[in-house]
């Protein structure tokens, strides 16, 4: 059974949700502001965080910034509609994914489960290869990445995306392919998502020793992963 907080302030959503994902299967723990939040996050195990923007005593960004300097724990965040500033923020602090309220409910549990569908590692799961690419090495059973002897620290998001782009290195990695393999959603108009991760992801990586970028970004498109 999937472990799931949710940090949100509106008591009567709250209460829907804990009774929609339950009765989906999951174990949901809830918190109404965001220092509660942050402490059940950093004390316990959950394999993905609910967070509301809009909090008392710490709001969502101050949660996600201070969760991210210790625990990687993959996070959607509820954002008002139309706010595309919260989206951009959310993800550049490492954020997963986002969903604008009111959202659908069939949409909400599709979305969890697709993020913990990639990024919960399953200790009894067949044991995986590590794969080199250049200077990368990729566990994919530890969702770990190493750089020239340097441990990254990616989100699992992040590391999807880098392992869908090293995999078909040398060839265009559609938007519309990647969206729907790393964040389990088909593209819509005006999504940034993947932008903001492959930004995130390019400041995390180390230079290479020639100097050579390692992604190019062909716009309106995709990106390639340079060999």
């Amino acid at each position: 059974m999937s472990r799931i907080l949710l940090i949100d302030d509106d008591l009567g959503l709250s209460e829907l949700l804990a009774q929609l994902l339950e009765l989906e299967g999951f174990e949901l723990t809830l918190a109404h502001d965001g220092q509660a939040g942050l402490d059940l996050a950093l004390q316990h195990p959950f394999d993905l965080i609910l967070l509301d923007v809009m909090l008392p005593k710490l709001n969502g960004f101050e949660v996600l910034r201070a969760l991210r300097t210790q625990k990687q724990t993959p996070v959607l965040m509820l954002t008002a509609r139309g706010d595309e500033i919260d989206r951009v923020v959310g993800l550049e602090i490492g954020a997963d994914d986002y969903l604008p309220k009111p959202f659908n409910d069939r949409e909400l549990v599709a979305r969890i489960r697709a993020i913990i569908r990639r990024t919960n590692v399953q200790p009894n799961e067949i044991v995986q290869p590590v794969h080199t690419f250049g200077d990368l090495n990729l566990d994919p059973a530890r969702q770990e990445v190493h750089c020239q002897d340097q441990l990254i620290i990616l989100t699992g998001t992040e590391f999807s995306l880098l392992f869908e782009l090293v995999q078909n290195a040398g060839e265009l990695a559609s938007k519309e392919t990647l969206s729907e393999k790393v964040l389990g959603k088909k593209l819509m108009p005006f999504d940034r998502s993947l932008d903001m991760h492959l930004s995130n992801l390019r400041k995390k990586m180390p230079e290479r020793v020639d100097g050579r970028p390692r992604v190019k970004t062909i716009r309106g498109k995709g990106y390639i992963w340079l060999p």
